[in-house]
């Protein structure tokens, strides 16, 4: 992530009536010995055990993106990022929808609800220290003795980042309400939650750190976490189809500044546009055409992930719902790593989420959500509907 001072001095130039981009400045990452010892572990690895091709595949993931790093601010990075995490005009899995058709669909849907207000201008600012301690709160009658440490970093990109043993909130930044109850679900209950049951498996430790190809699963677990409780608002959905939009002009040459408009013009503030564009070109060229496309993977997982429980529900396999909080895990892995499991080689997690607690509730909830979809809104009259009612 960017220096938090690069984003300020931008911000400073723009108020002075100077348009110039940031400075940012990528020195070459020396990560030769570590891309040779991963691909060195790759080769060691027998495929036909599961938990040695578990390890060989993040292996292999974490090798690819430690090239696309020592190739920042170069069209490589953008080639390694896409494959990594994909594209804004690739199609999600099991649909021709491609992620932008995806993004833009939902901002269309969701412009009525902000021109009606239901997309309020947050009016209050709550610093950082007041969010990481009602976060802790809510945490800690869940996670117990290993509730993460909450710690105050003001060079974050995110707004919150989670690892087993901390909760970084960025320093100098306005929070709302609304951002306590989704960072408690988003960050804490799923990112430092699976991470911590990740690290205490009894033989594949390194289930506890998360890994470029696990990306996606572990970013739409933790925004189903948020739809399912209730915490995520419209205007945090709007945020991650924004960002994919914001992506795909990037890719098409828009340089930050233009990405920064585009984000005001949908509502941001000036301080989270900027930290918005900076999302999008961190490890790229800030004159457009290479950026960083992580940001891709949320609606994609968000649907991946919602309709893996959908049938796990439907299969009678409640089972998968409490191993994909077993670690920082891929969709695919629970499958495979399913005899182990099974044998004890990899443990069942030992934390859950409120929300994941309870199958039959979640059930309830995956059941009327998919008789819910398949209802087209286009072809009902609310008159009509409203006279039959």
């Amino acid at each position: 992530s960017w220096p938090e001072r690069v984003i300020a001095e931008f911000l400073d130039q723009l108020r002075r009536g100077n348009r110039t981009l940031p400075q940012v400045e990528h020195p070459p990452a020396k990560l030769e010995d570590v891309c040779d010892a991963l691909e060195h572990l790759v080769r060691d690895c027998d495929r036909a055990d599961p938990l040695q091709r578990f390890i060989a595949k993040t292996a292999e993931s974490f090798a690819l993106a430690a090239h696309m790093l020592r190739e920042r601010g170069t069209p490589g990075f953008v080639a390694r990022s896409s494959v990594l995490y994909g594209m804004p005009d690739e199609p999600m899995p099991g649909t021709d929808t491609t992620h932008l058709e995806a993004a833009k669909l939902l901002i269309a849907t969701t412009d009525d609800l902000r021109e009606a207000g239901l997309v309020p201008d947050e009016e209050v600012c709550l610093m950082p220290e007041y969010v990481a301690e009602q976060i802790r709160r809510r945490v800690e009658p869940v996670l117990g003795e290993h509730t993460p440490e909450f710690v105050i970093d003001e060079g974050l990109a995110a707004k919150a980042a989670a690892s087993a043993t901390r909760v970084r909130l960025r320093g100098g930044t306005c929070f709302s309400h609304a951002d306590i109850i989704q960072l408690a679900e988003h960050e804490a209950l799923v990112h430092a939650l699976t991470a911590i049951n990740g690290r205490n498996q009894p033989r594949l430790t390194c289930m506890g750190q998360g890994s470029p190809r696990s990306t996606l699963t572990q970013e739409g677990l933790a925004t189903v976490a948020e739809l399912t409780t209730g915490s995520m608002d419209i205007a945090r959905l709007r945020r991650l189809a924004l960002r994919i939009w914001a992506t795909q002009m990037g890719l098409e040459g828009a340089d930050f500044i233009e990405v920064f408009e585009f984000f005001r013009a949908q509502g941001q503030t000036e301080t989270e546009s900027a930290h918005s564009a900076a999302r999008v070109f961190r490890g790229g060229d800030v004159r457009g055409s290479v950026v960083f496309t992580k940001d891709v993977v949320y609606l994609c997982g968000l649907v991946a992930v919602h309709t893996f429980l959908r049938k796990a529900i439907a299969e009678a396999r409640p089972e998968l719902i409490r191993r994909v909080f077993a670690g920082r895990l891929a969709l695919g892995d629970l499958l495979e790593l399913g005899p182990a499991f099974e044998s004890g080689e990899v443990a069942e997690p030992a934390y859950l989420p409120p929300w994941a607690q309870d199958p039959q509730r979640l059930a309830a909830y995956l059941a009327f959500s998919s008789v819910i979809n398949s209802i087209d809104l286009k072809a009902i009259d609310l008159d009509d509907l409203l006279a039959r009612c």
